[in-house]
């Protein structure tokens, strides 16, 4: 796997990252500021990666914003430790997603994972048609590694589902997340919370409307575009 990740900070040469830090999404979107500590990032209308000193997460929510009443939320997911922290293990129960309402929903089930199959399955045919990509990993996380924490759901005599995955900072771990939301997918801001050994990253996402998605779009590539103006004059 090729590790894309260069300069986030706003006027670096040729930055492919948008760094946006504390609240500066509200400028773009809206969404969460970050918390004390923990930089965001915008690698796409629907990509957004987080970190902070020990923990990398990159989250693509593409069909996530396309499924907006749908009580299923498939999320990309990329996770790593930066270089020189301690590899740890990701368990089950670390990973958690923050509803605008402040619910707090933790992975499904095996059970309830099985009879929601189905409608999963589809939902992972369109994912893997129209999803975008998350290769987007620190330098050096570059030994692919998958994040099993469940089985395909359009193979289902294949595939074996695992309780944990281990993170170095050599591996760049890839895998896909489904979350029962009772009620269904709402507009507004998420958030992705992933607890590592000494921190949470927290990676806010906003279920946006079309017309909203247009503008963040518009807004994102007109920074980006700003951003790389300024690297060149310096």
């Amino acid at each position: 796997m090729k590790s894309r990740c260069q300069k986030w900070w706003l006027g670096a040469a040729a930055s492919a990252v948008l760094f946006v830090g504390f609240g500066g999404l509200a400028s773009a979107g809206d969404e969460a500021a970050a918390q004390a500590g923990e930089k965001i990032g915008v690698e796409g209308t629907f990509v957004r990666v987080a970190e902070t000193d020990e923990g990398w997460v990159v989250l693509g929510y593409k069909i996530a914003n396309e499924s907006v009443k749908e009580e299923w939320m498939l999320l990309d997911v990329g996770m790593t430790v930066l270089p020189g922290v301690k590899g740890q293990k990701i368990t089950r129960d670390q990973i958690k997603l923050v509803t605008p309402d402040r619910q707090v929903i933790a992975l499904p089930s095996a059970e309830e994972y099985g009879k929601a199959r189905a409608k999963l399955a589809a939902m992972s045919e369109k994912a893997n048609m129209m999803g975008d990509s998350i290769n987007y990993f620190p330098p050096g996380a570059n030994q692919v590694c998958r994040i099993g924490f469940f089985s395909d759901p359009t193979k289902p005599l294949q595939g074996i589902a695992y309780d944990q995955v281990d993170l170095s900072s050599q591996r760049a771990c890839i895998g896909r997340l489904y979350f029962h939301v009772p009620g269904g997918i709402q507009y507004g801001n998420y958030n992705l919370d992933v607890k590592f050994a000494n921190s949470v990253v927290k990676v806010p996402m906003k279920i946006m409307t079309k017309d909203e998605a247009k503008e963040f779009e518009k807004q994102w590539k007109q920074e980006l575009k700003e951003a790389k103006h300024k690297g060149h004059d310096h």
